[in-house]
């Protein structure tokens, strides 16, 4: 299994960035995929998670009402639109899959991608 994150950059505070998550290898079915971060000295974080099959989707309160995640079904891809973003959003941030649970835990996720930074600056 193989996820590849891609998009992330450099934005201004109150800009828009959309990460893509990549998978190949299996597919996800009845599982859940999210999005986490870690900003620079810190923990790793959740940021939101979606269940492959239903598209039910889950936010971290800090980013609900700003970024949305999402699947393309066909593309076997996870994204996630970031608006109205924020210095504090800073951080690499990671794709998982391979979870059975409604979970915001990192240990819960099978698989994982090699991050992508997001800067936004002030």
């Amino acid at each position: 299994v193989q996820l590849q994150a891609s998009g992330g950059g450099l934005v201004q505070a109150g800009g828009s960035l959309r990460l893509s998550c990549a998978a190949s290898g299996r597919a996800f079915n009845n599982d859940y995929m999210a999005w986490f971060r870690q900003p620079s000295g810190k923990e790793r974080e959740f940021v939101a998670r979606i269940k492959w099959s239903s598209g039910e989707a889950y936010y971290v309160d800090s980013v609900k009402g700003r970024f949305t995640i999402s699947r393309d079904n066909a593309k076997n891809t996870m994204l996630l639109q970031m608006n109205s973003l924020k210095p504090e959003d800073t951080a690499v941030y990671y794709c998982a899959a391979g979870s059975s649970y409604r979970s915001m835990v990192p240990r819960t996720y099978a698989y994982w991608g090699q991050g992508t930074l997001v800067t936004v600056s002030s």
